[in-house]
């Protein structure tokens, strides 16, 4: 009875076993041809662009599809019925993996009663429905993929037909919980602007290095600038204390001042400013709270009129409990004491507030804001990116009743110097970037006069679900932004990071070669690192772009 039960155990655990082995094996691919259309096909990878004439893409899969060939299907055609049939030419008898939307009762998305279910939620595609995959077994030759019923269906794969398969709930997420899709460089339709060409494939900033000693938890925003053949960075660092949980990190922090040759290898050189770290004693705006509780966001820009360096940074109130802990953010501006180009490392000096929360804020800017600032020119005038987070629905909800919402207005000026008017035409801010989240933006110029803002994209994680890419948007005149397109930087170097967060530049090295300097997080540590890429710019679509912009 014992061996009996032994082997029965035995017997188990070699069925589990291969059940384990069969759901993190990718399938074995069949090859195939596209017959009489000009369809293209795609490696089911993650960021594969799914549908042609769409922005649609694959942010989540089932191991078992990794790397198998799916068919871009025309997203319009196939919703109204009107495409020309699919045709595929097989060299021997296969299966093909359909992708079922799940959404009944919408007339848009195909259907499946008489099909093998193989990957339950086993596709995430961005803003749409979530997608169940099933097996269609065909015969050698060519053969028409046309599943019974009218509508979008997607091809994933196709796999050999005597192929083992072990069928499952993959539990990956509802597509429209990223309520919008979105254009990712390279997966999609159009040329990317600039291709990833490399980088680090680890941190170039991490805990333990020096200059990071008295540094908790990381960094985050920021600029880098370059000044000859060297870089400076001004880094929020999230300093907190030795001995106090790391939400201390994000309110006490510092801007710090580093230096490298090559954007790689780093030395701190100073700490530029210091916030205070003291908790508000009051819900709202008030002047007995501490205002530079908490500094980030240090912008450093040369005036060549004034030949020194102004630097634009953000200084908090901070409520403990209260969401955001970072309320009522006020940008001050700074000079450095030190003439000229070289005169970057300062040290700097306050010349006072140039934008806060006032009269003419809006109710979008909500608790946070205003968040964020960056200066820019345009002929003979200045703009500057302002921002706002946590907004409120309207001044009723002032102080506590925020909602969600990362925004960017413009405010315009005649100097650097100011005085700073915020631009409220419609009392809206620029949804056109993307409608919920834009975050830190620092513009700068293409060759050929386009203005370029890199920003963070915003987060996957933390209950959001955004591209959670570097992203950018042109402008041909600088007032009017386009569409944020997003860089999918590790589809050439390592991912070493769960979440990425901010560019702090876009620094042309010749060759339309740039480097691109971000903050990232590991969620399994408490030190956020910084890493850094090379990407290079295309001219011809450029150009293109310029066309295009009105």
């Amino acid at each position: 009875m014992i061996q009996k039960s032994k082997h029965i155990y035995y017997l188990i655990l070699v069925f589990l076993s291969f059940q384990l082995s069969a759901q993190n094996s990718a399938w074995q691919p069949a090859s195939f041809e596209v017959v009489k259309s000009n369809y293209k096909t795609f490696k089911t990878t993650q960021y594969a662009h799914v549908f042609s004439g769409s922005k649609h893409n694959i942010v989540g899969f089932a191991t078992e599809l990794q790397g198998l060939t799916g068919v871009e299907l025309p997203l319009d055609a196939y919703k109204k019925g009107t495409n020309a049939p699919l045709q595929l030419k097989f060299k021997e008898p296969v299966q093909v993996l359909i992708g079922i939307f799940q959404e009944k009762n919408n007339s848009d998305y195909r259907q499946l009663n008489n099909a093998k279910l193989v990957l339950e939620n086993g596709v995430t595609i961005t803003g749409l429905p979530p997608v169940n995959v099933y097996a269609i077994s065909y015969p050698k030759g060519t053969q028409i993929i046309n599943p019974e019923g009218k509508g979008l269906f997607a091809v994933l794969g196709v796999i050999k037909n005597n192929q083992p398969i072990v069928s499952r709930n993959a539990q990956l997420l509802d597509g429209k919980l990223w309520n919008m899709p979105y254009i990712i460089e390279g997966f999609s339709d159009e040329k990317p602007l600039f291709e990833i060409i490399g980088g680090e494939n680890k941190a170039v900033i991490d805990e333990g290095m020096p200059g990071t000693e008295d540094i908790q938890g990381g960094f985050e925003g920021g600029r880098v600038v370059k000044v000859g053949e060297t870089y400076h960075m001004f880094p929020t660092e999230r300093a907190g204390e030795k001995g106090v949980p790391y939400y201390y990190d994000r309110v006490k922090t510092k801007i710090g001042h580093w230096t490298s040759k090559d954007a790689i290898h780093w030395k701190r050189e100073s700490t530029i400013y210091q916030a205070s770290g003291v908790y508000a004693v009051t819900e709202d705006d008030n002047p007995m709270n501490d205002r530079r509780s908490a500094i980030w966001s240090y912008m450093p820009v040369f005036n060549e009129k004034a030949n020194k360096w102004y630097g634009y940074y953000l200084a908090y109130t901070v409520h403990k409990e209260i969401e955001p802990n970072h309320s009522f953010g006020r940008i001050w501006r700074c000079e450095s004491t030190v003439d000229g180009i070289n005169g970057i490392g300062g040290p700097y000096k306050d010349m006072g507030i140039i934008m806060e929360p006032g009269l003419d804020s809006q109710p979008w800017e909500g608790r946070q804001g205003v968040a964020s600032f960056f200066p820019y020119k345009v002929g003979e005038k200045y703009f500057g990116f302002y921002s706002g987070a946590y907004p409120f629905a309207s001044w009723a909800d002032y102080p506590k009743k925020s909602g969600k919402g990362w925004f960017v207005a413009l405010a315009e000026s005649n100097s650097l110097e100011g005085p700073w008017k915020r631009l409220n035409k419609g009392l809206e801010p620029i949804k056109t970037i993307h409608p919920q989240f834009v975050e830190n933006p620092i513009v700068s110029q293409l060759p050929n006069g386009l203005y370029i803002a890199i920003f963070d994209g915003g987060p996957e994680g933390w209950g959001h679900h955004l591209p959670n890419m570097i992203g950018y948007s042109l402008s041909k005149d600088g007032i009017n932004w386009g569409e944020a397109r997003y860089l999918p930087i590790e589809t050439k170097v390592d991912k070493w990071w769960d979440i990425m967060r901010t560019p702090l530049c876009l620094i042309p090295e010749g060759n339309d070669v740039y480097t691109i300097v971000y903050n990232a997080i590991d969620l399994k540590r408490r030190f956020h690192p910084t890493g850094m890429v090379k990407v290079k710019l295309n001219k011809d679509v450029m150009e293109s772009k310029l066309k295009e912009l009105k």
